[in-house]
């Protein structure tokens, strides 16, 4: 169990000066939302002309938008506990998601993978823990993936949550997002996130909305189906499937913002709107890669945070990480950090607030794991290079992001005195985080066995429908069995 009146009693204070703020007797009120495979370019305000996402587009409109903005790793469990903790990967231990298909061993590794945890360790100070402390209610709605169950120490409520409300618990099958009887799993969280907001207004509160949104397989509401098959017609490239789901996950965003401008509480409120990876490849054009590469693709996401003290209607091209979300929080909320628990993120608010950039020169993503047809790797990005150093291969890349974002030229041997700097800081960041790296080979290792695909693919565009129905079969079959 954790011990949080020692943790308390480890606390330091946060150095306002560094900190949005809005008073010494206003807390503002802690909004994340944290979209699943979100693309950089999958919403209008990144430039797409083809989605409709006109409630995001306001929320960017009046805040500032982060157009180098990245997830802190390539795939989802690993980046939702960099927000969680604040940590880079190699503190936490949460390298990949955890499934057989990427155990230690398997035939299309050449490499021993590094054995990432499936949980987050309950020694670990999340950012809720922090702000309950501070006197907020806190709440998560939607995928956790780092610990399973409904109770236990690895779980929402085990780290810091009062609230916890995942699928399973509203009534939704597995991969599912139609409960059967109509409603659509984004706009399921979405009330039981008003309903939060709405219980805890005369508090401040923190609300960690995570829907699963927009993963693979695709199956949005039959009517916004429809609205894009029919600009399918004209584009042989378009998916009219993830469109959709794109739009449906916007309108369940808007009923949650909406509820924040009903209540009063929209200008008390820090909202931050993220995504947890790049995109699959089709989406994230011209960017090279997609989820599961350390390639821009598939760790270049959206985001904007709109609040007060935040500049509005602004852009910044400061590169930020998911992990930087944890002491920007507890920055404006003027809570104490522990000293026992170490945060590699920085807090944004002199960017945010337009009066400072951040103090760091340098990041980091350090992917020890397989991921589908994607080996380990290791990465740098100072200033506008980035390197890349691959495991397998004992290989490395660089690239100058500002004159080549699509990481078509490596650069690695016309400039070997910035690729030697680069990699030596790189390995230091590794000797100083205690990062793991794969190095033994593995002996059933086959060349030509066939690397997995992700776990769910494109979607076929067939919507609603069909998968209720297929959740109808499974319910009739189980009665059947019964009587």
């Amino acid at each position: 169990m954790k011990t949080l009146h020692i943790i308390l009693i480890c606390l330091c204070l946060l150095n306002p000066s560094t900190s949005l703020t809005l008073g010494a007797t206003e807390k503002p009120n802690l909004l994340v939302i944290l979209i699943d495979d979100m693309g950089w370019r999958d919403v209008g305000f990144a430039g797409n002309k083809l989605i409709d996402t006109p409630h995001i587009d306001r929320l960017a409109n009046a805040g500032t938008v982060f157009t180098q903005a990245y997830s802190s790793a390539p795939n989802c469990a690993p980046t939702r506990a960099c927000l969680i903790t604040g940590q880079y990967p190699p503190r936490h231990q949460v390298f990949t998601v955890v499934d057989d298909r990427h155990k230690p061993g398997s035939a299309h590794h050449r490499l021993i993978a590094v054995t990432s945890q499936s949980e987050l360790a309950t020694e670990s100070v999340t950012i809720a823990e922090v702000l309950k402390e501070g006197g907020y209610a806190t709440a998560m709605i939607g995928m956790w993936n780092l610990g399973r169950g409904r109770r236990g120490p690895c779980t929402p409520t085990g780290q810091g949550f009062d609230v916890s409300k995942q699928a399973k618990e509203l009534g939704f099958e597995k991969d599912a997002y139609h409960d059967g009887s109509g409603r659509y799993l984004a706009d399921a969280f979405a009330e039981e996130a008003v309903q939060f907001i709405r219980h805890n207004k005369s508090k401040p509160w923190f609300l960690y909305f995570a829907p699963h949104s927009v993963h693979a397989p695709f199956d949005p509401p039959p009517a916004l189906l429809a609205k894009y098959q029919k600009k399918a017609l004209s584009n042989r490239d378009f998916d009219a499937a993830h469109a959709a789901s794109v739009e449906a996950l916007d309108v369940a965003i808007g009923r949650i913002l909406t509820s924040l401008k009903q209540l009063n509480l929209e200008k008390n409120t820090l909202v931050v709107f993220t995504s947890d990876n790049g995109g699959t490849r089709q989406y994230v054009a011209p960017l090279r890669g997609g989820k599961g590469t350390v390639y821009e693709g598939g760790i270049r996401v959206p985001m904007v945070v709109r609040g007060p003290g935040v500049k509005a209607g602004v852009s910044s091209d400061t590169p930020v990480l998911s992990m930087d979300i944890y002491p920007t929080l507890a920055g404006i909320a003027q809570v104490k950090l522990p000293k026992i628990h170490v945060v590699d993120g920085e807090d944004l608010s002199p960017v945010l607030s337009g009066e400072g950039d951040l103090k760091r020169d340098s990041v980091y993503w350090h992917f020890p794991s397989y991921v589908g047809r994607n080996g380990p790797a290791s990465v740098i990005r100072r200033g506008d290079f980035k390197l890349i150093e691959h495991f397998e291969s004992k290989s490395i890349e660089l690239y100058n992001l500002v004159k080549d974002p699509s990481e078509a030229r490596d650069l690695s041997k016309d400039q070997k005195k910035v690729a030697d700097d680069l990699l030596a800081r790189l390995h230091a960041w590794q000797k100083q985080t205690k990062a793991p790296r794969p190095t033994t080979a593995n002996p059933a290792f086959d060349p030509n066995a066939e690397r997995p695909r992700g776990r769910n693919q494109r979607g076929k565009g067939k919507g609603q429908g069909e998968r209720q129905k297929q959740g109808q079969d499974r319910k009739k079959k189980a009665n059947n069995n019964t009587n």
